[in-house]
C-alpha cells in the first residue's frame, strides 16, 4: 500500500453520520458543549472528550514528531487514547477538529491526525469545522442558518465564561457556581436546538440575574488575566486545569472571550486589504461579518453595563487601539498582535497580574508574547507579567510554583 494512499481522506457521508458517534476535542468546555447542541440537530452525535490524564500526553508523542506544537500533541493525543480505549467501536466512530485557515499549524493537524490514524484506524473518517472553505469534501457544511447558531453560541459561552470567574472565587456555598452554569448550558443548549435563541437581551438579563442571585462574599481577590496561544489558554487539559489552580489559590481568574479571536481571525482579512492593497470577495465577506460581529459584541457588552453587577469584556475595537501603541496589526500569525493588545487592555484596566500560556512549538507566540511583555511592563511599571511554557516535559508542579511567584508579588 503506498503512502498517498495510507494516508487518504475518508469521508463521512450523510447515511454514516446516523450510526457515527463524532470525537470532539476539549478546548473551550462551556462553548463547545452548546455548540454540539447545535449539531445534533442536524443528525450528528457528538462527544466531548475530556480526559486529562498523561496517556494523552504519551499517546501525542507515539504520534506526532516532537518538534510540533503542544497543541497539536495534544489534540491528536486525546483523540488516539480515546480510539485505542475501547469505548467506541472504531468502526462507527469520527473525529471532528477545527481549522482557523491561518498560517500556523493549527490549520495543519488535520493532516498530522490523519498520518496518526493511517496505521491502526485508516477506516475513522475526520471532519473539519471551519469558516475558511478548507476541506470541502470531508468539511461540516456549515449554511447561512448554522453559522448565525454558531455565533450565538460564541456569545453565550463567552457570557458564562466571564461570569462564571467572576462567581466562583467568591461563592458562599461550595457548588452554586456550577449548578447556575449547568442549568444556563442545558437552557441555552435546548434554546439553539430549537430556535428559541434570538431574543439576545432578554437571556443575557436572565443569566446575569441567576448569576447575581449566587450569594457571595464581598472580599475581593487578585484578578488574573490569562492571555496566550488560543488552546492553551482555553484548553484544561493544555494548561493543567489553570483556571481552577487559580481559583485555589484565591485569586478571580479572568480569561478574555473566544469572540476577541474570531474578531481578530476577521480583522485580519481587512488588515490586508489596507495593508497591501489586497480586495476580493473574501475581504468584503470578512467586512461585513465583522461589522455584525462587532454589533453583537457591542449589545452584550451594554447589557452587562446597564446591569451593573458585572465587569463587561473588553470592547474589540478598543483592543486594537491598544495593540496600535506597540505593534502593527499585520503582525498576524498565530495569535499576533491581539497577546499584545490583551496584555495591555489588561493593565491599562487594572487587571495587573498577567499569565501568558505559551505552547512548546508556537514560534508567533513566544516572539511577540515575550518580546512586548517588556515593553508593556515598561508603560505599566505595575503589570505583574509572567510567561508560563507549555510542553510535554514541563511538570505541573513547576508551572503551578511559577505562578505562585507571581502571585507572592501581586499580594505585596
Amino acid at each position: 500500500m503506498s503512502g498517498s494512499d495510507r494516508i487518504s481522506k475518508v469521508i463521512l457521508t450523510e447515511e454514516m453520520k446516523k450510526e457515527y458517534t463524532i470525537l470532539v476535542p476539549d478546548m473551550l468546555p462551556i462553548h463547545f458543549k452548546l455548540i454540539i447542541a447545535i449539531l445534533e440537530e442536524y443528525g450528528y452525535k457528538l462527544e466531548l472528550l475530556q480526559t486529562s490524564t498523561r496517556s494523552v500526553i504519551d499517546e501525542g508523542l507515539k504520534n506526532v514528531h516532537n518538534d510540533a506544537c503542544y497543541p497539536a500533541l495534544l489534540v491528536i493525543g486525546q483523540f488516539m487514547e480515546a480510539l485505542k480505549s475501547g469505548k467506541y467501536d472504531v468502526n462507527k466512530t469520527a473525529l471532528m477538529i477545527t481549522q482557523t485557515g491561518g498560517g500556523c499549524r493549527a490549520s495543519n493537524y488535520i493532516h498530522l491526525l490523519r498520518k496518526a490514524l493511517a496505521t491502526d484506524f485508516p477506516q475513522v473518517p475526520v471532519i473539519s469545522l471551519n469558516f475558511s472553505g478548507l476541506e470541502k469534501e470531508s468539511s461540516f457544511k456549515i449554511t447561512p442558518v448554522v453559522g448565525i447558531k454558531l455565533i450565538y453560541a460564541v456569545m453565550y459561552g463567552d457570557l458564562l465564561m466571564l461570569l462564571y470567574n467572576q462567581c466562583r472565587p467568591y461563592e458562599i456555598n461550595k457548588g452554586d457556581t456550577d449548578k447556575v452554569l449547568d442549568h444556563w448550558q442545558k437552557k441555552l443548549s435546548f434554546a439553539l436546538k430549537n430556535n428559541k435563541y434570538l431574543n439576545a437581551k432578554k437571556l443575557y438579563r436572565q443569566i446575569l440575574d441567576d448569576f447575581k442571585a449566587i450569594p457571595r462574599t464581598k472580599e475581593k481577590k487578585p484578578r488574573v488575566g490569562i492571555v496566550g496561544e488560543i488552546y492553551v489558554k482555553y484548553s484544561p487539559l493544555a494548561n493543567n486545569h489553570l483556571n481552577e489552580f487559580l481559583i485555589s489559590e484565591n485569586c478571580e481568574p479572568y480569561v478574555p472571550g473566544l469572540l476577541d479571536f474570531v474578531l481578530y481571525c476577521a480583522s485580519d482579512s481587512i488588515n490586508d486589504k489596507r495593508l497591501y492593497d489586497k480586495f476580493t470577495a473574501r475581504t468584503m465577506a470578512f467586512d461585513i461579518g465583522y461589522d455584525v460581529l462587532y454589533k453583537f459584541q457591542k449589545q452584550q457588552i451594554k447589557v452587562i453595563e446597564e446591569h451593573g453587577e458585572f465587569f463587561p469584556p473588553h470592547d474589540f475595537e478598543e483592543l486594537r487601539v491598544y495593540a496600535d501603541k506597540y505593534i502593527n496589526q499585520g503582525v498576524k500569525m498565530g495569535e499576533g498582535w491581539l497577546i499584545t493588545a490583551e496584555m495591555a487592555a489588561l493593565a491599562e484596566t487594572g487587571t495587573e497580574n498577567i499569565i501568558c500560556t505559551q505552547p512548546f512549538g508556537c514560534l508567533p507566540n513566544h516572539i511577540v508574547a515575550k518580546g512586548m511583555s517588556r515593553a508593556i511592563k515598561q508603560a505599566y511599571p505595575n503589570a505583574n507579567i509572567v510567561a508560563i511554557d507549555y510542553d510535554p516535559g514541563a511538570t505541573k508542579v513547576n508551572q503551578e510554583n511559577r505562578i505562585k511567584l507571581m502571585l507572592a508579588n501581586a499580594r505585596k
